[in-house]
């Protein structure tokens, strides 16, 4: 496993070792003694996965203090636009984004810490996305930042495609109306 610095503090590009051959291939796509023993805090306790077409837009996504998510994001089938946006006021990166396209082929994954909104846009016909969170979904503390906020100016490598988008996703309020404790 290979752990690369994305500029924003905590949050982390991880690159698998990936074993191949004519059989296909093997790498672990999570080792928590590997984690820790580069200093990485994580225990995962729930894991998620969602399909989606191409086009689709999820995000900007996140859940308030005392139940925030860490998430740790790979893709299983197709390619995204994966984007974390720092949502710590004390932060030197604070409502700045950070993009990265993962893909089933590379098996690269993203390393998101609390204090960060989470979205993707789907760049291939499918995508499937499974991801680890270190704390379980809570309704009542989910917020989001709409993913058209001009004053982040997110690329969502669309091209012409009309971005699929959820009511719930577009009537989320822009960062500078956005409620968050980070």
């Amino acid at each position: 496993m290979k752990i690369i610095e994305t500029g924003f503090r905590g949050l982390l590009v991880i690159k698998p070792q990936i074993h191949t051959d004519p059989r296909g291939y093997f790498f672990e796509s999570f080792n928590q003694a590997e984690f820790k023993k580069s200093g990485i805090n994580f225990t995962p306790l729930q894991d998620n996965e969602s399909k989606s077409v191409k086009g689709v837009i999820r995000g900007l996504h996140y859940q308030l203090n005392p139940y925030p998510q860490a998430k740790l994001i790979r893709v299983v089938v197709g390619k995204i636009l994966d984007v974390a946006l720092d949502i710590r006021h004390d932060s030197l990166t604070f409502g700045k984004w950070f993009g990265i396209e993962l893909d089933a082929e590379n098996k690269d994954q993203l390393l998101i810490p609390h204090g960060f909104a989470h979205g993707f846009s789907v760049l291939s016909d499918i995508a499937v996305i499974q991801y680890k969170c270190d704390n379980f979904y809570n309704s009542k503390l989910e917020r989001g930042i709409n993913v058209n906020d001009p004053s982040l100016d997110i690329y969502w490598k669309l091209g012409s495609l009309v971005p699929v988008i959820s009511e719930k996703d577009l009537k989320q309020p822009f960062m500078k109306d956005a409620e968050f404790n980070f």
